[in-house]
């Protein structure tokens, strides 16, 4: 069943000395529900803008965006964003940024804090609930993020690399704990990055974008079993075609 429809999305921004930039230029995709599908190229190609204009921060100049065939036209409670920055209120506690949501949704204090246990234990932070964001690691804020995104049951999870700023330890990590996650809820993930491994690690399918003005160059499915060895006979045959695409990109 088709969850979100990007048809014919373009979007120019105005440079300082006059002159439109291309940022996307006719971009169409459809995605199922609970598919998980990474979005891969080269910096400046449209990765994020192409994600802010799912969730609605953004708007296309050409173009429009459906979630289960309703347009949208701003933010919604049914798209959840997570990041790379941490992006949480410093003068909250953890439990405080995870309720926030639900709050402001309407939902009765007591039903939040009740909900925001249940995503702070599949996070793995529930005896961290009263600590505030400066007493975190990078990963552990990451994890609130992610729990305060999904504290207001979205439909779809839209992720900018959420995990670009972490060690490459905690990255690991974190990619295996958004897998479990994901298989347990069963939403749409929208993931931006720009690393090889990790789209192949996580990916349904993979999404690749040319250079400037940003275009699906091509659509990569990732047939791979899971749980994916990351050093497997098959990941690494599809992490050497991938940047073989990726390098074509760059030699024009």
């Amino acid at each position: 069943m088709r969850n979100v429809s990007l048809s014919n999305i373009s979007r120019r921004f105005v440079k300082e000395d006059g002159t439109h930039m291309v940022a996307l230029d006719d971009v169409s995709l459809e995605i199922d529900d609970a598919e998980f599908v990474c979005f891969l190229g080269p910096s400046g190609c449209g990765k994020t803008t192409l994600l802010r204009i799912i969730s609605g921060l953004d708007q296309p100049d050409e173009g429009a965006v459906f979630l289960h065939n309703e347009k949208i036209t701003g933010p919604g409670p049914k798209r959840g964003m997570v990041f790379q920055e941490y992006s949480l209120f410093p003068w909250k506690s953890v439990m405080e940024n995870v309720i926030f949501g639900p709050l402001m949704s309407g939902m009765k204090k007591k039903d939040a804090l009740k909900e925001a246990e249940i995503y702070l234990e599949l996070v793995g932070l529930e005896q961290f609930k009263d600590s505030f964001p400066h007493e975190l690691s990078g990963g552990m804020k990451q994890r609130v993020a992610i729990a305060r995104a999904l504290a207001n049951e979205p439909e779809v999870l839209l992720m900018d690399e959420p995990f670009g700023a972490l060690d490459a330890q905690t990255r690991n990590v974190l990619q295996g704990e958004l897998l479990q996650i994901w298989e347990k809820k069963r939403i749409t993930v929208l993931f931006v990055t720009h690393s090889v491994d990790e789209a192949v690690f996580l990916a349904d399918r993979i999404v690749m974008m040319s250079s400037r003005p940003g275009k699906i160059k091509t659509i990569i499915d990732v047939n791979i079993p899971r749980p994916r060895g990351r050093t497997s006979l098959d990941v690494n045959v599809l992490r050497d075609e991938i940047l073989q695409i990726l390098s074509e990109d760059k030699e024009k």
